[in-house]
């Protein structure tokens, strides 16, 4: 960074910048870990050598509180994936059942903006398709943090929710599914786009700006001829800057779509969601009869289930690094 044409390159020297502040905030986040072991020793010794036991509680709070601080350096033991640093790009998608299922798929977009909210990061909503009545057909979210990729790609998957419908008459329990994609934003990728093989559509945008937004076309989507892999972005106020945007998503798709080793993966990265594939949901979200958050994977539950949709995710999102991300490392070697 000392170096005299280090800002020659501006995106490379902002992605080194934020590599740094990353790790400076992580090695500041060590000592200060360190400091805090280092006294609450000292303390305990100086306490059991004068026979004083009125520093019990502050010590035993302290202990709480380095205790969680050492299980968050833990985690960073899982993320060490080619794009964990990354920040995350995730597509919503409402599964067959009409506004129930638009609406869990809005559901869900809401809880994962709410968890980014928690954990400090930067979320925007870049795409979203509205259902006939109510919520949503489709979405793409970007979440911009350290490391949000590597914390949301077990997120990917199918999502269950099993309610009493609110949009039924008779009031009568509904099961939903909706489909979690989860990208990484990649910087700098492997993967070289033809213009030629890119079709691009504008239509009428849905997104921020006001009146002038809905009434010109500034909205884009991209289609990449040879594999079909489709993405819209409509967040900007100009053409120029949600194609640009919108090459990004493409990019960060096909640099998947081509590292996919089986035929099944490429297939959800074209957006081909088979019926089939609704049927192998990782988690189930229950309101009715009984409730309960469940991940099938890892099979850690939840009972408050507002909780966890109120974008209180850390239970399940540890569970997956740990146990799934340690069924990785074996079956990696």
């Amino acid at each position: 960074m000392s170096e005299s044409d280090f800002w020659n390159d501006g995106d490379k020297a902002r992605q080194i910048s934020q590599d740094v502040a990353n790790l400076k905030d992580l090695v500041s986040k060590f000592d200060k870990l360190h400091r805090e072991v280092s006294d609450s020793i000292d303390v305990a010794t100086s306490a059991y050598n004068d026979g004083d036991s009125s520093l019990e509680k502050d010590l035993n709070a302290s202990i709480k509180h380095i205790d969680e601080e050492l299980n968050q350096f833990e985690l960073i033991v899982f993320l060490s994936e080619k794009y964990d640093k990354a920040s995350a790009l995730l597509t919503f998608h409402a599964g067959a059942g009409g506004e129930d299922a638009q609406d869990w798929c809005e559901m869900l977009l809401s809880m994962y903006v709410k968890f980014a909210e928690k954990r400090g990061w930067k979320s925007e909503i870049v795409h979203v398709s509205r259902g006939d009545g109510a919520g949503i057909k489709s979405a793409t979210l970007e979440v911009s943090g350290s490391y949000a990729y590597g914390y949301l790609r077990h997120e990917s998957g199918v999502h269950r929710l099993v309610r009493l419908s609110p949009f039924d008459a008779d009031h009568a329990r509904h099961t939903s599914f909706a489909y979690v994609e989860v990208l990484p934003e990649i910087e700098h990728p492997e993967t070289v786009v033809n213009e030629k093989d890119v079709r691009m559509d504008t239509f009428l945008s849905g997104g921020p700006g006001g009146q002038s937004v809905q009434t010109t076309y500034s909205a884009v989507r991209l289609v990449h001829e040879p594999t079909g892999i489709t993405v819209s972005v409509q967040s900007e106020r100009s053409q120029l800057q949600n194609r640009e945007r919108a090459m990004k998503i493409l990019i960060s798709r096909l640099e998947q779509y081509n590292n996919a080793e089986l035929e099944e993966e490429k297939k959800r990265l074209r957006g081909e969601l088979t019926e089939n594939a609704w049927g192998s949901q990782i988690r189930s979200y229950v309101l009715h009869p009984y409730k309960m958050v469940k991940d099938h994977r890892t099979k850690y539950e939840e009972q408050d289930v507002e909780e966890v949709l109120d974008g209180n995710l850390d239970g399940f999102i540890e569970n997956n690094l740990r146990e799934l991300g340690e069924m990785e490392r074996v079956e990696k070697g």
